[in-house]
């Protein structure tokens, strides 16, 4: 049998609950979701790759029973269950912000797990006690999108093309990535560049081949953590050694001389764009 509730009984339930709540000792937690919790709170905090480490940041800052501020109420933040095979390292005593690191096992299936941490109070000094909550967070190695461009290059022999990089980082890790290519001809070196978490960055990758000939190589963007966190494309290199693709590559690659012959690298991918347009 349903029991009806009128409504000036309603509203006083919910202010009793807004005035303890606002009195209430509490966690604001800044990162990588902000969010404001209680004792026996739930967050979820996005998703995570497998092998991947993540921080969970929050203010030492809170108030006690009477409802006044506490500067530094929370001494330290820790987790007290973890799923099996993961690690954590609680945040430096006395830290502002309190920034604890959680590393998700490498062999981690996909899915949904649940950890239980805890802000302290050391000594409950300030008269807080403990307050505990779970984290939810995901575990796939879907956490970041990218792209690459061009896909297709004609350049001059010896002259060096930026690849444009762009990494939009969808989960809470910030991830190293090291972006490299395999199977040209030439010395081309790996590019390491940290992603953060929910930021879109964009990065600029050099390569030339030292050879004429038609290449096609894979150009791979792969998390240090995580081999299954991993985008390889398909890039096709014509490397011609003709002066109007030297002119046109030096005019798309890397300047490396002072900025007063930007104007003649201008000129002479002018001079290039307009050969290509009529005589090819």
């Amino acid at each position: 049998m349903a029991t009806f509730v009128n409504k000036p009984t309603v509203f006083f339930l919910s202010l009793l609950i807004l005035l303890s709540s606002a009195s209430a000792m509490y966690l604001a937690v800044e990162g990588p979701v902000s969010s404001t919790l209680y004792d026996n709170g739930v967050i979820n905090l996005g998703k995570v790759g497998p092998g991947e480490s993540f921080y969970i940041l929050a203010s030492a800052t809170t108030t006690n029973s009477t409802g006044a501020a506490v500067n530094i109420g929370w001494d330290t933040l820790k987790t007290m269950e973890l799923p099996a095979g993961w690690s954590s390292q609680a945040s430096p005593l006395y830290e502002e912000p309190m920034k604890m690191k959680v590393t998700v096992a490498s062999d981690a299936p996909t899915g949904t797990y649940m950890m239980m941490v805890r802000a302290v109070n050391i000594g409950n000094y300030s008269k807080l006690g403990n307050l505990t909550f779970r984290a939810f967070i995901n575990v796939t190695p879907d956490v970041f999108a990218s792209s690459v461009e061009p896909l297709n290059i004609t350049a001059g022999v010896g002259q060096p093309v930026n690849l444009k990089i762009i990494i939009n980082n969808t989960g809470a890790s910030d991830d190293p990535f090291l972006i490299n290519a395999y199977g040209l001809p030439a010395w081309n070196m790996p590019v390491q560049v940290i992603s953060e978490h929910s930021t879109k960055s964009t990065y600029w990758y050099p390569l030339f081949v030292n050879e004429p000939g038609v290449y096609s190589f894979n150009l791979t963007i792969n998390s240090t953590s995580s081999s299954l966190i991993r985008n390889t494309y398909r890039v096709n290199f014509i490397a011609e050694a003709s002066v109007l693709n030297d002119y046109k590559a030096t005019g798309e690659g890397v300047v490396l001389s002072p900025i007063i012959y930007e104007p003649a690298y201008a000129f002479m991918l002018f001079l290039s764009n307009i050969y290509h347009f009529f005589f090819k």
